[in-house]
């Protein structure tokens, strides 16, 4: 009897959670995977193509060509080319004959608006850090201490109930105060569970999620308009006349009134152009994907904790309208599984509970280390029912080894399966 004593005590030791080495602040993510990846693309892309841009200029020079006359000098022709480039305007005439004039001033300030989306597609994410993230930081580090703590405590409580065991001198009374106990819900540690339903009422990390998804799209369709815009009204003409005829100039005979030139980097900026908004039109359903996750629960999560005394939100039907705060902090907790050590422990459990023949025996993490422990969770039977030992006061002691109770939950699981 003490060699499954002792196994019973080292396996109830072993299934304590160790202590966290060092800090949980440090590890926690504050960003979904999609959300990282958005912003990685919505706001690298633009800044990646504009610093191609800039090293094409910088590397071949002159961004425009000029046809000068043949009797300019050399002189003649770079002062042409830099004041046609200073001005861009095309001088033409309509289908009546009248002179028009059209600014080109868009194909230069096109590296650096493509600077201005940049910065205006990462005001979201600055917004998210800053409104957010600090009160869903705390959020998530209460919430897993107190996930792995509960299942701690349900550890514990299963080793107190083996001394007190061990120590009773009437086993009939100890199953009573056990059953009593189960009833008056005095095996559940209410603070978290109150906690998270509490969240459910508030809505001002939902609405600043939802605003920077909104803001995110928005951001996105206003710069693909903006290329639209661009690509009807300029980015098909690579070719202008230009004039030079003003200022000290203009009495100049010699000098024609039209001039025709070629923009060299215009290729560049179509190919640019077509990059941004192709890739920016195919992100606007991952991040409307991103807003409507909040419209339904993260069940998943919840069913596995509910292993544990003192949360049961999906059994006594809790979960309201999922748009609130604590649906946003279910997609954080998932995102950071790898933080809470209890998840593997109590998804095993789950799973054992699912492949055991009786499953009514298992309803939380309590009644599973009281099996492995060898301590049988219903009230005991008469002796000749099922030949437990016999006590001097009539009552009946069921106990049952470690091991045994182990080798039958296996079996139970193999005949399952």
């Amino acid at each position: 009897m003490s060699l499954s004593h002792t196994a019973a005590e080292y396996m109830l030791s072993d299934a304590l959670l160790p202590d966290p080495g060092g800090s949980r602040a440090k590890g926690l993510r504050l960003e979904l995977p999609s959300d990282r990846l958005l912003k990685f693309v919505t706001v690298g892309l633009p800044l990646f193509l504009v610093s191609l841009a800039f090293a094409r200029e910088f590397s071949a020079g002159s961004q425009i060509s000029c046809f000068s006359p043949t009797n300019f000098t050399g002189k003649q022709s770079a002062y042409v080319d830099t004041a046609c480039w200073d001005s861009l305007l095309h001088h033409g005439f309509d289908a009546e004959g009248h002179a028009i004039t059209k600014s080109l001033w868009a194909l230069k300030v096109f590296p650096y608006s493509l600077l201005v989306v940049a910065v205006l597609m990462y005001l979201p994410y600055l917004l998210w850090r800053y409104a957010a993230a600090p009160a869903l930081h705390s959020d998530l580090l209460f919430i897993i201490d107190e996930l792995d703590k509960s299942y701690n405590r349900s550890v514990r409580l299963v080793q107190h109930m083996r001394k007190v065991q061990q120590a009773s001198t009437e086993p009939e009374r100890f199953w009573e105060e056990y059953e009593r106990a189960r009833q008056e819900r005095y095996f559940e540690f209410p603070l978290l569970e109150r906690y998270l339903t509490c969240k459910q009422y508030a809505h001002s990390l939902v609405f600043i999620y939802i605003l920077r998804n909104l803001l995110l799209l928005l951001f996105l369709a206003a710069t693909c308009l903006y290329l639209v815009f661009l690509h009807l009204n300029i980015f098909f003409q690579d070719e202008f006349s230009c004039s030079i005829k003003m200022g000290l100039l203009q009495e100049e005979p010699h000098i024609p009134p039209l001039i025709p030139c070629k923009l060299v980097f215009f290729s560049v900026f179509q190919l640019i152009s077509l990059s941004v908004g192709g890739i920016y039109v195919l992100l606007m359903p991952v991040v409307i994907y991103n807003a409507l996750q909040l419209c339904q629960w993260d069940k998943g999560l919840l069913s596995i904790y509910e292993m544990l005394p003192a949360f049961d939100l999906l059994s006594r039907k809790m979960l309201t309208c999922p748009v609130n705060d604590l649906n946003v902090i279910l997609l954080f907790l998932r995102a950071n599984i790898s933080e809470l050590t209890s998840f593997g422990r109590l998804n095993a459990v789950s799973a054992l509970r699912e492949a055991t023949a009786n499953k009514e025996d298992i309803d939380t993490v309590v009644d599973f280390m009281t099996l492995l422990a060898g301590l049988e969770i219903t009230k005991p039977k008469p002796p000749e029912a099922d030949g437990s030992m016999s006590l001097p006061n009539g009552g009946a002691l069921e106990v049952k080894p470690a091991m045994e109770a182990m080798g039958k939950a296996s079996r139970d699981s193999l005949g399952s399966a």
